[in-house]
């Protein structure tokens, strides 16, 4: 099948997906570095690799911590009303989406016409949500239909224009950002009487960088959500829930994020 691009819900402990066979968070094997000849201070290096690989440890059970404190989220609204504000979204953007909402029984439809029987299985579960540009197709756990909202902030995101889609598409080369940094380091050349070049001493900066324009699109797409939700039941819900929800699930990213940073300024470490 064709493998189109995704946006998916953390719910295993892994950021929004950029596709069916995106793996979750970058959180390196971490391993001490071997000792040169040549390194200057070798027990400042050593020291260094073991408080990246305790940072390491911590945002992986940070991550755990806000996945989980994402799956005892309430919903915050009854289901037809979440069917309420995706119709109006979907109206209101012409958007050319079909929203769905999968469980056990009807996953075997969505497999049969989207292919992915991995992926349906897991919205099926309650564990992950989806939005796909190729497949134009837009699905929530019925169990938890307001991730919805979500996904089709997504969709609203992919009509905005090149820089919009440039946030959603950067997501494919983000975890990259290590090994090039890395090609990039070799090449650049280190200032006289410094041990250090650019991207060495910046390496953990530069590495969240890379996967800051995934945070930013993933926060725009939660508040689109928000905003539709606000704007078709005005005071009759309560959108607390809702923007909780929304809030640890962008942590998620966030921790990503600073897991790429440190998986870079390792790869640095270790190779140099």
């Amino acid at each position: 099948m064709v493998r189109p691009v995704i946006y998916t819900n953390p719910y295993s402990f892994s950021p929004f997906a950029t596709g069916y066979d995106t793996p979750g968070f970058y959180f390196p094997e971490y391993s001490e570095p071997v000792q040169s000849p040549q390194s200057e201070n070798p027990a400042k290096t050593l020291g260094l690799a073991a408080l990246l690989q305790g940072i390491a440890l911590f945002l992986n059970k940070a991550s755990k911590w806000c996945s989980y404190k994402l799956q005892q989220g309430k919903e915050f609204t009854s289901a037809e009303n979440v069917n309420k504000v995706a119709s109006e979204m979907v109206k209101k953007n012409n958007l050319d989406v079909k929203v769905g909402f999968v469980d056990a029984a009807n996953k075997a439809d969505f497999v049969r016409n989207y292919g992915g029987a991995a992926e349906f299985e897991a919205v099926a579960k309650g564990e992950n949500a989806f939005f796909s540009s190729a497949s134009k197709l837009a699905v929530a756990p019925k169990s938890r239909p307001s991730l919805i909202l979500h996904e089709l902030g997504h969709a609203v995101n992919a009509t905005k224009g090149k820089f919009m889609r440039f946030l959603q598409n950067s997501r494919g080369y983000a975890t990259a950002a290590p090994t090039v940094l890395l090609l990039l380091s070799s090449l650049l050349p280190k200032k006289q009487g410094e041990n250090q070049n650019f991207i060495q001493k910046n390496a953990g900066i530069l590495g969240f960088a890379a996967y800051l324009p995934t945070i930013i699109e993933e926060g725009i797409a939660s508040l689109r959500g928000i905003k539709a939700a606000k704007n078709v039941l005005g005071k009759t819900a309560n959108l607390a829930p809702l923007k909780r929800n929304y809030l640890f699930a962008l942590c998620t990213y966030i921790l990503a994020g600073i897991g790429l940073g440190v998986a870079a300024k390792e790869t640095i470490i270790r190779e140099s």
